[in-house]
C-alpha cells in the first residue's frame, strides 16, 4: 500500500479526447504542473496533453520521490509514487490507448522508472535533461527496454544532474537497454532548448 497521497492535481492543454494518444508531462523537482504544460504548445496538435503535479512537497514545489541525492531515488519512495501514478493513469488511459511520458529533470527519472517497471505499458518516453533511476528498485538489466521508443536529450554543460548519472543513462539507453533511442546533446545546460522541443515534436509524431 502506498501512503495516502492526494488525488493528482492536473492541468490539461485542452479537452481530453480519449481517441487521441495521451502525452503525460512530468515536471522537475521543486516545480509543478504549471511549469511544464507550456511545452505542449510545441508538440503535435493531434495528441492530448496533461501535466501532473508530483505528490511530495519539496522546495516550494513538488517532487516525485524522496532521494538520496540528486537523481538517486529512495527505492521505497519511487515504488510508492509510481503506484499512486498508475492508480490515476490506468482509468484515464486503459490498455489500448497509447500513452507517452515526457519527463524533465526529476520528472525524467520518474518517467524512466515507470518505463523500466513496465516497458510494455507505454508507447514511449522522453528523458529530458535527467537520469534514469539506477539502484532504485526498478530493473536496469541488459535488454530491459528492448525495442521501447526513447527520446533522450542532455545538456553538455548541465551542472544540476551529476555527470556520472548522465553518462550512465546515455550509455545504457544507447547500449545495453535495447531501447530504440533517439539521442541528442545540446551545448547548453539544464534547460529544454527550442531545438530539442522541435525534435521531440517530430519524434512524437513519427511514433503515433
Amino acid at each position: 500500500m502506498h501512503p495516502p497521497f492526494p488525488q493528482p492535481t492536473v492541468v490539461r492543454a485542452d479537452h481530453d479526447d480519449p481517441d487521441r494518444p495521451l502525452v503525460v508531462l512530468l515536471h522537475g523537482r521543486g516545480s509543478d504542473e504549471t511549469g511544464i504544460i507550456g511545452l505542449s504548445q510545441h508538440l503535435p496538435a493531434d495528441h492530448s496533453y496533461v501535466a501532473v503535479r508530483a505528490p511530495i512537497p519539496a522546495g516550494g514545489g513538488f517532487a516525485w520521490f524522496a532521494n538520496r541525492g540528486i537523481g538517486r531515488p529512495v527505492p521505497e519512495s519511487l515504488d510508492q509514487t509510481m503506484a499512486w501514478f498508475r492508480d490515476w493513469l490506468d482509468p484515464l488511459a486503459p490498455v489500448g490507448r497509447p500513452v507517452m511520458l515526457v519527463g524533465f529533470s526529476g520528472g525524467a527519472a520518474f518517467a524512466g522508472g515507470l518505463l523500466l517497471a513496465d516497458p510494455s505499458r507505454f508507447a514511449g518516453a522522453a528523458i529530458l535533461y535527467g537520469t534514469l533511476p539506477f539502484e532504485a528498485g526498478v530493473p536496469t538489466t541488459p535488454g530491459r527496454l528492448a525495442g521501447a521508443p526513447v527520446f533522450l536529450a542532455h545538456g553538455e554543460a548541465d551542472t544540476v544532474i551529476p555527470a556520472d548519472l548522465l553518462h550512465r543513462t546515455w550509455d545504457y539507453l544507447l547500449g545495453d537497454s535495447g531501447a530504440d533511442t533517439y539521442a541528442r546533446k545540446d551545448p547548453g545546460g539544464h534547460a529544454i532548448t527550442s531545438e530539442a522541443a522541435a525534435e521531440l515534436a517530430d519524434w512524437i509524431m513519427k511514433r503515433s
